[in-house]
């Protein structure tokens, strides 16, 4: 059965939190009680609301009995409204209004460009911490109207909204903390810029997908912008040059970075990519989500030194010669080939005779044996063969296994085999 096209808000809350839909529990968070009064609805005492109602997805086009509201939702402190058919501005301060303890509101995916936010009707939204207006395609005169008018706001999200340049708010925002702008299309950081002036207090910036193509700023700017940035996510944005991840060194509280997908690490190995970072970037402790210790920051600092060891001084970044200042230069690690020896030369004794053989050290003992018998004269049945390592503190070891194969004795360059005939 299709739904209606248009459902007020009231309509789907008594639907989705009926005794039928949702029954009551008891518990923390599972279900509240209202108990009826003379002016309240009947319907009242029969609906179990929790403090958070995820009401996305259902048509919601108005608000509905304003009264009604207020005696359901007096405790209810997040509601998701996501993914609605919701337009006008005045339907959602009527919801919003009545709801005196909100805290959380996801407003996503409601077509709400189509009216304007008036000042008296934003005043409703005052209590609320955290507001996601992600792909509602809300123009900048709105996101400032809501701004003068939540002086409490901790969160703002503002991701798919088509955005290319940023407006300047005449009136800054202190109490903003967290800033989810993702998939816009910011690239200039004239824009980026923008966002430091309205929101100085910025804790967490989070720019994935937006092409940035450049951080063109001094460095004392920088720290002036974004004077108490502590993470930034640049994921699959533009960058392409070292000078850009440098000048993350000029936010005075950075230390959380996120960087993946761009441009300037394409050509490097995934060891590289990290390792380049972490020792550009001395005051992080956390890249793309992981920690980083004491130690592998040590290992970074390291490889970057020897990275860049052979590179002509011109291409060298002033990063390299604080690091050998920390460090000294440093020698090339040496190349160890770990791959297993194939073959050795060994003095083979038999009697009075020695003789210097090369031999496969893939081979069996079996194999060896048929090897030496045109040497000594023996047939391998009639044949004692002994291995002596000539750093080993002990004698020779007899070869008594057939098909045991000869690298496993650890023979070297220099070692000695013994022949002996077998007593009758």
């Amino acid at each position: 059965m299709d739904q209606p096209s248009g459902r007020s808000f009231m309509q789907v809350l008594c639907e989705k939190y009926s005794p039928e839909n949702f029954p009551y529990r008891r518990g923390p968070g599972m279900g509240v009680h209202v108990p009826a009064t003379p002016q309240g609805s009947p319907m009242k005492d029969r609906l179990n609301l929790p403090s958070v109602l995820v009401l996305n997805s259902c048509g919601i086009t108005c608000a509905g009995d304003e009264n009604e509201i207020a005696a359901f939702c007096a405790h209810v402190s997040e509601l998701d409204l996501s993914d609605n058919k919701l337009e006008d501005w005045h339907e959602v301060s009527k919801i919003v209004s009545n709801v005196p303890h909100l805290e959380f509101l996801n407003l996503s995916s409601n077509p709400l460009s189509l009216s304007v936010l008036e000042r008296r009707c934003a005043g409703s939204f005052a209590g609320v911490r955290k507001l996601v207006l992600n792909n509602s395609k809300a123009s900048w005169e709105t996101v400032h109207t809501i701004l003068q008018e939540l002086p409490d706001l901790e969160e703002l999200f503002l991701c798919l909204n088509d955005y290319e340049t940023v407006s300047c708010s005449p009136v800054c925002c202190q109490s903003l903390k967290l800033l989810h702008i993702t998939d816009n299309n910011l690239q200039d950081w004239t824009e980026i810029r923008k966002l430091g002036i309205m929101f100085p207090s910025l804790d967490t910036l989070i720019l994935a997908n937006n092409n940035l193509t450049t951080i063109e700023e001094s460095e004392d700017s920088l720290a002036r912008l974004f004077p108490n940035l502590r993470s930034i996510n640049l994921h699959k944005s533009g960058l392409h040059c070292w000078e850009d991840i440098d000048k993350l060194n000029s936010f005075p509280k950075l230390e959380e970075v996120k960087l993946l997908g761009i441009p300037l690490l394409q050509s490097y190995t995934t060891e590289e990519r990290r390792k380049l970072l972490i020792a550009r970037l001395p005051s992080i402790v956390k890249l793309n989500g992981s920690i980083v210790a004491d130690g592998e920051r040590e290992d970074s600092e390291r490889f970057f030194i020897r990275y860049y060891m052979e590179f002509p001084e011109e291409e060298v970044p002033f990063r390299y010669h604080e690091l050998v200042t920390k460090y000294g230069k440093l020698e090339p690690l040496a190349v160890v080939d770990l791959r297993p020896q194939s073959s050795a030369k060994v003095e083979v004794h038999f009697k009075d005779k020695v003789e210097e053989m090369s031999i496969r050290l893939d081979q069996t003992v079996a194999e060896l044996k048929k090897q030496l018998k045109t040497v000594v004269q023996l047939s391998t049945s009639n044949m004692l063969l002994f291995y002596l390592d000539h750093e080993a503190p002990f004698g020779p070891e007899e070869m008594k296994y057939n098909s045991r194969a000869l690298h496993s004795y650890g023979i070297r360059d220099g070692d000695k085999l013994y022949v002996e005939p077998r007593m009758k």
